[in-house]
């Protein structure tokens, strides 16, 4: 069986995974980079998956996943290409990763005790994305007792 929102994912994450090298890449590199980003794919989405991380349409994968292994690719294939420039651009990740999440961490903290953050049980264990839409993104991933046609 073919899964579109996996080969949809999979065409973005070559975009994403090229984007911090466009411009210091030869093409060849170039669909290197982006062939590579879109076979993480798959193995990204299963992996959180795994750690019940509520993704429904991969943009974890795609955005994070990807744009590392991108950002990180300028120090494999760019025309600076060596390992002081991989350790800049890895500095780099780890700089963005660290301002990113002391944000995130501090700015959800504040979310959660003023308004809260938790969704009810029920919720929670149905997914948003079932209980809010009624749809998943993954359709392969569960049986869904709607028709997909549009009537």
């Amino acid at each position: 069986a073919h899964d579109l929102s996996m080969v949809l994912n999979g065409i973005l994450a070559g975009l994403v995974g090229i984007t911090a090298g466009a411009d210091v890449m030869s093409p060849g590199a170039a669909m290197l980079i982006g062939a590579v980003a879109g076979g993480i794919i798959p193995f990204s989405v299963v992996f959180f998956d795994r750690l019940k991380l509520d993704d429904p349409v991969g943009a974890t994968s795609v955005h994070l996943v990807c744009g590392i292994w991108g950002t990180l690719a300028v120090g494999i294939f760019g025309e600076l290409a060596g390992w002081s420039q991989f350790l800049a651009q890895l500095k780099g990740v780890a700089a963005v990763g660290a301002f990113t999440f002391s944000f995130c961490f501090a700015t959800l903290y504040l979310i959660k005790v003023t308004i809260g953050l938790r969704v009810s049980q029920e919720e929670e264990l149905q997914g948003l994305d079932t209980f809010e839409h009624d749809l998943s993104a993954y359709q392969d991933a569960e049986p869904t007792p709607y028709p997909l046609a549009v009537e």
